[in-house]
């Protein structure tokens, strides 16, 4: 393995630049190459490493994906049920009350879901009152008829996985899909080891003020959202009352070292440095495409049109050379799937090239707002890291 840091994280630092910017490399094999630069903690003058945990945004979602394929593999879940029979509440489009909303949907963004409501639920609310405001729903599409990226769609995947099992969704993840792999990683905190906690890399603005996980060693005092009264009682909790709890939709907390050995799993067809997690028939059924922007059939980025034009299940899938689509991020045209992340001034990749058998995996942090691209709808940061 050939390890490069970067020699001028003094000098970006002495020029204000105030991000923290890591790329692992990798093939089925292991890492390939490390490149890291910027600081993890900038009052503190820590150093980023590849080993340092990020609130690595929504690539959460394909990890997430994983667990979910687990229990459809043990026989605990059914992507194609409606996933009312398990929340114990009609989950249900007001405009199209019947039709079924299923776990394949959900996933794929194809649910008739929006993020018009706020998707990150207190503490003591229900995520049933949530999708109960007509504003959660695309008024003029049904489940399967178009896609649109929705935050809150995962929240109900978490709430379905906690009625399944009678697992907190932070604790099942840890049991499903990271202590298997031996990552010590997790969902806002709560079951990361106090060494990964002294390590978190802190999300910062442009201006070097935290937005997310000023923690200088310290766990939160609250790892989710309060209660409305200021409260954090989390005895309370009950399975698939509210899923949104732990961020499903973009609260992992990863290396980009431990972030690769994902897509290390992805590129072993459900197996990595021993372990089989899935079986190849389950990979394939996440990574398969199942949408595909027409012109018509769905939004290609809420935020940044032109970024998403095939999808499957939480797996991005790249290049499209369809009008009105700008996701060439490598600049290759080279087919890959995996993920990106965009959150609190982070902008993360987790990205695998099947034929070739390799990917990367990158964060960085303290990106502008609106800074753009050269070659794609993404920002310049991502294009850079990516290649």
């Amino acid at each position: 393995m050939r390890v490069t840091v970067l020699g001028l994280t003094l000098l970006l630092a002495a020029c204000g630049a105030p991000g923290a910017r890591v790329r692992v490399a990798f093939d089925a094999a292991g890492v390939t190459e490390v490149r890291a630069s910027g600081y993890a903690d900038r009052s503190a003058r820590r150093q980023v490493t590849a080993d340092d945990p990020v609130r690595i945004a929504s690539i959460s979602k394909l990890v997430v994906a994983i667990g979910v394929m687990r229990l459809v593999e043990a026989g605990r879940l059914d992507l194609d049920a409606d996933v009312s029979g398990m929340l114990g509440w009609p989950l249900r489009h007001p405009n199209f009350p019947d039709r079924p909303v299923t776990l394949r949907l959900l996933l794929s963004h194809r649910a008739g879901l929006t993020d018009a409501v706020d998707y990150a639920v207190p503490l003591g609310e229900t995520l049933a009152s949530r999708v109960r405001d007509p504003r959660a729903w695309d008024a003029a599409h049904g489940p399967g008829d178009f896609f649109r990226y929705a935050n809150l769609n995962f929240p109900v995947v978490a709430s379905v996985m906690e009625r399944a099992t009678g697992e907190r969704f932070d604790r099942l993840m840890q049991r499903l899909v990271l202590a298997p792999l031996k990552l010590d990683a997790c969902f806002n905190w709560p079951t990361c080891g106090d060494a990964a906690v002294a390590r978190a890399v802190e999300l910062d603005d442009r201006a070097g003020k935290p937005l997310r996980d000023d923690l200088h060693g310290r766990r939160p005092d609250c790892p989710v959202v309060p209660a409305a009264d200021g409260s954090c009682d989390l005895a309370t909790w009950r399975a698939g009352e509210n899923g949104a709890l732990f961020s499903p939709q973009g609260g992992l907390r990863i290396s980009a070292r431990d972030l690769a050995t994902i897509g290390r799993l992805l590129l072993g067809g459900g197996a990595v440095d021993g372990v089989r997690l899935l079986t190849p028939a389950s990979v394939e059924a996440l990574l398969a495409e199942r949408w595909a922007y027409d012109g018509g059939n769905g939004v290609t980025g809420e935020s940044t049109p032109g970024t998403i034009c095939g999808y499957g299940l939480a797996v991005q899938r790249l290049p499209s050379r369809r009008a009105g689509c700008r996701d060439d991020l490598f600049g290759d045209g080279v087919p890959r799937v995996g993920h990106s992340g965009d959150a609190y001034g982070l902008r993360s990749g987790l990205w695998i090239n099947r034929a070739r058998g390799r990917g990367v995996a990158y964060f960085v942090t303290a990106v502008p707002d609106g800074e753009t691209g050269r070659r794609s709808a993404y920002s310049l940061s991502e294009e850079r890291l990516a290649r």
